[in-house]
C-alpha cells in the first residue's frame, strides 16, 4: 500500500507540472489579429490609417501581438459571387492557430466579413474600421461585432472651397471607377445639387489616368479639384494614390482639395479633412479592449468627423489664397520659416555684438574725452601751481632782484651826476658828457633787460617754444639769485659746455626748473658747514643735452628718491610738495626725463635730459 501511495504520489506530481506548463505555454502566446484590406495595403486613405494603427496597437497593448494581414483584391473590379479561394485561405492559415479579432479595413472588407462569416471563425471578435457610416449597415452588427468609423459631410467640403475661393464657378470630382468608388460618386452628386445653379461639377468617374491628366491641364479659370478617391480608373487601372496626387499636381491649373490629411504636403490646399493619425489611434485603442476580454457589442463609438482645418502653406501661395480666408483657428503647415526664423539666432549674437560694440566704443569715447578733459584740467592745474610756485620763489628772492636793479639804477644815478657837474663847468667837457650818457643808456638797457626776464619769468601763462641755450638760462638764474648764495655761503662750481647745442622749449618753464633745482639744493644744504654748489652742462652721445645740479647737503634717503618726485611728496618742513612735481611735468612735456641720484660723497644730484634742436627725434617728439 506504501508503495501504491507513492507511485500515486508522483502522477498527481507530474500531472500538475503538466498542466502549469501547458498554462504557460498558453500565456506566452502572443494575441493573433487578422488585418484585412479592403482593397490593398497602398491605396488611400487606408494605407494611412492602417500605418498608424499598426504602431498604436504595438505601443497600447500589454501583451505580443501576432498581426497577419491579407488583401480583397476582387473588391476592386465587379463583384463575384465565388469568394471560396480567400476563403479557403484564410481557413488553411488559422487552422491551427486561435485567430483573436478580425479588424477590416473599409467598408468592403467589412462587407465581405459580414457576408461569408458562418463560412471561417464565425466566433472571432469583428471590428469594422475606418468605414463612412453610411456604407456599413449598422443593424446587422451582432454582439461580437463593433465599428469604428467615420461621418464626412460632403457639403461642406463644396462650400468650405468656395469660401475660400468665392470666384469659384467650376469644381471637377477626381474620384475612380471602382464599385467603391461608384458607389460614393452618387452621394458626392446628391450633395452637390443644391449648388448646381452658383457651379457645374464634372467627375473623372469615367476617364482613364492619362485623360485625367488631359483635363485638368485644360480647366477653365477659377476652377477646383477636389481629390476623393482615385483607386482604380475607367479603363481598370489600379492607381497608387499618392503617386496619381503627385502627377496631377504638377499639370494643374486649378488648385487641389481632399478629405484626407495624408494628402496634406503632398500637393492639396488643405480644408477640413479627416485625421487618418486620430482614426488609427481610436482602432488601436478598441482592439486592446476587445483583446482584453470586453464584448466587442458593449463598445460605442462615435464616428469620427473632420478635423480642424489644416492647410499646406505652401500650396496657399502658389493659388494666392490669402490667410486671412481661411476659417478661424485654422493650423497652417509647411511654413516657409523666413530671414528672421531661419537666422534668429545669428541674428541676434549680431546684434549683441553690434550693440556690445556700440557699447565699448561709446564707453572708449566716453573715456577719452574724461580723460582729455582731466588732461587739460591737470595740465591747467599744474600751469597754475607753476605760477604759484615762481610767485613764491620771487618773494624769495626779492631781495637778489632788488640788488640786480639797484647796480645799474645807481649807476645811472652817479653817470647823470657827473654829466650834470661837467656840463656845469665854463667849457664842458663834451666828450666825458657824451661818455657818460653812453654809460647811462647801457645801464639803462641791462635794468630794462633784468625787468623784463624777471617779468617773463613769473608772468602766468604759456610762451610760445622756441631755440634755447641752457647755459644762459643758468647763468641768468645764478644772477637772480647770486645775493641768496652769497648770503647763504654758497660756493657755486659751474663747468659748462661752451660748445652745447640748443634745446627747443618754453624759455620760462625751462628757467623756472633750473631755478627750483639750485633753490632745493640751496635750502638742502643750510644745516652743513661746507656748502658747494657745483653746476654741469654737457653734451651727451645720443643727441640729448643734460644738466646736473649737485648740492653738498645732507642728501636724500633711497627710500624718499622713488617718491621725490610724485605730487604732495616733500621733505621740507613746511613744504607744499609740488615743486619737483612740476620740474618732472615740465621736462616730461619737453621730450625729456628727469632724475635724482645720490653724489659721490654727501648730497644729491639731480640730473634732467632734452633732446636737442638738430635731433630729428627731438623735434619729432617735440612736434608731437
Amino acid at each position: 500500500m506504501a508503495r501504491l501511495g507513492i507511485v500515486r504520489s508522483f502522477w498527481l506530481a507530474g500531472l500538475v507540472l503538466w498542466t502549469l506548463a501547458c498554462v504557460s505555454a498558453d500565456a506566452a502566446e502572443p494575441r493573433r489579429v487578422l488585418l484585412l484590406h479592403s482593397f490593398g495595403p497602398q491605396f488611400v486613405p487606408w494605407n494611412f490609417i492602417t500605418s498608424r494603427f499598426r504602431e498604436e496597437l504595438t505601443k497600447q497593448s500589454p501583451e505580443k501581438i501576432d498581426l497577419y494581414e491579407t488583401s480583397l483584391e476582387s473588391a476592386r473590379f465587379a463583384p463575384t459571387e465565388d469568394q471560396a479561394p480567400i476563403i479557403g485561405y484564410l481557413n488553411s492559415l488559422f487552422a491551427e492557430r486561435k485567430l483573436d479579432l478580425i479588424v477590416a479595413m473599409g467598408a468592403p472588407a467589412a462587407r465581405f466579413v459580414q457576408r461569408f462569416r458562418p463560412q471561417f471563425f464565425p466566433s472571432t471578435p469583428l471590428l469594422i474600421a475606418a468605414a463612412e457610416r453610411r456604407s456599413v449597415d449598422e443593424a446587422a452588427l451582432t454582439a461580437n461585432d463593433t465599428y469604428v468609423g467615420t461621418s464626412l459631410d460632403f457639403t461642406r467640403w463644396i462650400t468650405h472651397i468656395l469660401d475660400v475661393l468665392p470666384d469659384t464657378t467650376h469644381i471637377a470630382w477626381a474620384v475612380g471607377a471602382s464599385p467603391l468608388e461608384r458607389f460614393w460618386t452618387e452621394y458626392f452628386r446628391r450633395a452637390s445639387e443644391p449648388l448646381t445653379g452658383k457651379v457645374s461639377f464634372e467627375w473623372f468617374t469615367e476617364l482613364s489616368f492619362e485623360q485625367m491628366l488631359e483635363r485638368v491641364a485644360k480647366l477653365p479659370p477659377h476652377s477646383a479639384i477636389f481629390f476623393v478617391d482615385l483607386r482604380v480608373d475607367a479603363a481598370g487601372v489600379p492607381l497608387d494614390s499618392e503617386r496619381v496626387l503627385e502627377k496631377l499636381n504638377a499639370v494643374t491649373r486649378a488648385p487641389i482639395f481632399s478629405y484626407v490629411d495624408g494628402y496634406l504636403g503632398r500637393g492639396v490646399v488643405g480644408g477640413p479633412m479627416m485625421s487618418t493619425e486620430e482614426l488609427g489611434r481610436r482602432l488601436a485603442a478598441v482592439s486592446v479592449r476587445i483583446l482584453g476580454g470586453e464584448q466587442p457589442g458593449s463598445i460605442k463609438m462615435a464616428p469620427l468627423a473632420e478635423a480642424t482645418p489644416a492647410y499646406d502653406w505652401r500650396e496657399l501661395r502658389r493659388w494666392g489664397i490669402a490667410e486671412s480666408a481661411l476659417p478661424a483657428g485654422s493650423e497652417i503647415r509647411f511654413r516657409e520659416p523666413d530671414v528672421w526664423d531661419r537666422y534668429r539666432f545669428p541674428i541676434l549674437g549680431i546684434l549683441a555684438a553690434v550693440l556690445l560694440q556700440t557699447a565699448l566704443i561709446s564707453w572708449l569715447i566716453y573715456e577719452h574725452r574724461r580723460r582729455s578733459l582731466a588732461e587739460v584740467r591737470s595740465r591747467n592745474a599744474m600751469a597754475e601751481l607753476a605760477h604759484m610756485n615762481r610767485l613764491e620763489t620771487a618773494g624769495q628772492l626779492s631781495a637778489s632782484i632788488a640788488h640786480e636793479i639797484n647796480q645799474p639804477v645807481t649807476g645811472i644815478i652817479l653817470k647823470a651826476s657827473a654829466a650834470l657837474r661837467w656840463l656845469a663847468v665854463d667849457k664842458p667837457d663834451v666828450d666825458k658828457v657824451k661818455s657818460a650818457l653812453a654809460d647811462i643808456v647801457g645801464a639803462g638797457q641791462r635794468a630794462g633787460d633784468i625787468i623784463m626776464g624777471v617779468r617773463a619769468m613769473f608772468k602766468k601763462g604759456m610762451t610760445a617754444k622756441s631755440a634755447i641755450n641752457l647755459n644762459n638760462l643758468i647763468n641768468t638764474v645764478l644772477a637772480l639769485l647770486h645775493l641768496d648764495l652769497q648770503k647763504d655761503d654758497v660756493r657755486v662750481e659751474t663747468q659748462l659746455d661752451q660748445n652745447l647745442p640748443a634745446v627747443t622749449g618754453d624759455v620760462v618753464q625751462l628757467q623756472q626748473v633750473i631755478l627750483n633745482l639750485i633753490v632745493n639744493a640751496a635750502e638742502a644744504m643750510r644745516t652743513v658747514d661746507s656748502r658747494i654748489l657745483k653746476i654741469e652742462s654737457t653734451r651727451n652721445a645720443s643727441g640729448t643735452v643734460s644738466v646736473s645740479i649737485e648740492d653738498s647737503g645732507i642728501g636724500i634717503g633711497e627710500a624718499d628718491r622713488s617718491r621725490i618726485f610724485d605730487p604732495l611728496f616733500t621733505t621740507k618742513t613746511g613744504g607744499m610738495g609740488m615743486g619737483l612735481s612740476i620740474c618732472r611735468s615740465i621736462i616730461e612735456s619737453h621730450g625729456g626725463k628727469i632724475w635724482v641720484s645720490a653724489a659721490p660723497l654727501r648730497g644729491a644730484i639731480f640730473r634732467f635730459e632734452l633732446p636737442a634742436s638738430d635731433s630729428r627725434d627731438a623735434r619729432q617728439d617735440l612736434a608731437a
